[in-house]
């Protein structure tokens, strides 16, 4: 049976540490990976506010829509920064193509909840052969980041993708780990 590491335990347990460009540093102390959390956080305690808010004997408010519209595109925005950080920092074509993905995203919620309700008996207006509502998030939504983010990760690729050296330390490492785990067995 393998061991097992106690959490509770005092020293048991060390972070991760991020060795990278010569530096030993925790992981997730570099700013883009602050400005994602940060943006999880607040995007996380908007969405809950807005689905809290259904729970209320009168029925969700106004604004709860509105938190939706803003705190689903922050996760998203918040979630693509973590997840292209590196060493804790995120190169500024991403950073702006994460932003004006953000925006759109928003924008498209916020314009679809703004636009005016077609009157009782009156059609609604086609935008691209959809009502103006679901044309918006079909085309502002899910088309138009569609053409915004390759772009953006097309131009970062090689300083984004793992260089000689970084792969020489990963097949080190698990050189290392295969070695450990044959002496404790």
């Amino acid at each position: 049976m393998s061991t097992t590491m106690d959490p509770t335990a005092r020293d048991t347990y060390a972070a991760p540490r991020d060795t990278a460009h010569g530096a030993s540093r925790p992981v997730a102390q570099g700013p883009a990976t602050r400005v994602a959390i940060a943006l999880l956080v607040a995007a996380t305690l908007a969405i809950a506010v807005a689905y809290a808010s259904a729970f209320r004997t009168a029925g969700p408010p106004g604004w709860a829509a509105w938190l939706l519209a803003t705190g689903v595109p922050l996760a998203l925005v918040g979630v693509m920064v973590l997840g292209a950080a590196r060493a804790g920092r995120l190169p500024g074509t991403l950073g702006a193509a994460f932003a004006l993905v953000g925006l759109m995203l928003a924008g498209g919620f916020c314009l679809a909840l703004a636009l005016p309700a077609a009157g009782a008996g009156e059609t609604e207006p086609l935008l691209l052969g959809l009502p103006r509502r679901a044309a918006i998030i079909v085309y502002g939504v899910g088309l138009l980041p569609v053409f915004v983010l390759p772009a953006a990760y097309a131009l970062t690729f090689d300083a984004q993708t793992l260089r000689d050296e970084d792969l020489a330390r990963v097949r080190e490492a698990a050189v290392s780990w295969r070695a450990g785990r044959r002496e404790r067995a």
